[in-house]
């Protein structure tokens, strides 16, 4: 007889399955990314379909299957879409984490602790609503990025290693590139946007919180089009992030431009 196992993990995505089922995917602090059934939670009269909602963190116990295991019980453990749900600006951010970490943690059954420890103090920053929901989402990208082992090069050369700071930074090449080492078609980001990269990079969140919005918005521009590089494809949820701190259309046109490579 299979044996029933536990594990804690974010609700990342949920999909109908026949009349009253869903299938829940979760990553989890043990078992990475599980797919699993959780009976009759479309029903009204369900004991736990609330808390097998996007951006739910719970206690789940799980019975092994066929094909997919069985949610059997689920205790909430922090209720992140609370605070989340209510604000669009948070919902689309937290909608681009989920998706991400869904993408990065492409094998099932794979242990992903330290991605799985990275949404979780995100959606927890971005319930608590104590910082910009821009620099949040920027911040998990690029650590999820470094988790993936895809970090952008911001302290010196990607492609020779010379100490910086430069001035050129190239998606293709992998971050900042010296003089020597310059590709056609790098962009040229001002020294205030290479920096708040470092900071989200390495937790300094006091120089993220100091930094003005356009240097943000640039910012955003650059991880977007880094990511996108390396995932191959566009995440779906990204372009549907509201940046309500700040206007304009100059963060998507460096992405596009970083992207395209000029």
């Amino acid at each position: 007889m299979a044996h029933l196992y536990r594990d804690t993990g974010v609700v990342l995505r949920v999909h109908k399955l026949g009349e009253a089922d869903r299938i829940i995917t979760l990553l989890t602090r043990k078992h990475g990314k599980l797919r699993a059934v959780a009976k009759g939670v479309r029903r009204t009269t369900s004991r736990f379909g609330a808390r097998l909602e996007p951006f739910g963190h719970v206690d789940a116990q799980f019975y092994p299957g066929r094909t997919l295991d069985v949610i059997t019980q689920v205790t909430t453990v922090d209720a992140f879409a609370v605070g989340i749900v209510s604000d669009y600006q948070r919902y689309t951010s937290a909608s681009a984490i989920a998706e991400t970490a869904d993408r990065l943690a492409a094998e099932e059954g794979e242990p992903a602790l330290r991605l799985y420890l990275l949404v979780v103090g995100a959606l927890r920053a971005l319930a608590d609503g104590q910082r910009d929901s821009s620099l949040v989402l920027d911040a998990f990208l690029l650590r999820a990025m470094a988790f993936a082992g895809w970090a952008p090069a911001v302290s010196e050369c990607a492609r020779c290693g010379l100490p910086g700071p430069h001035s050129a930074f190239s998606v293709q090449a992998g971050g900042l590139v010296c003089a020597r080492c310059k590709p056609a078609g790098a962009v040229s980001p001002a020294p205030e946007v290479i920096g708040l990269l470092g900071a989200l990079l390495h937790g300094d969140w006091d120089t993220a919180d100091a930094t003005a919005q356009g240097t943000r918005r640039d910012a955003s521009g650059l991880v977007a089009a880094h990511l996108q590089w390396h995932l191959e494809r566009q995440l779906r949820s990204l372009p549907l992030v509201e940046r309500r701190v700040w206007q304009g259309t100059l963060g998507t046109e460096a992405a596009s431009e970083a992207a395209s490579g000029g």
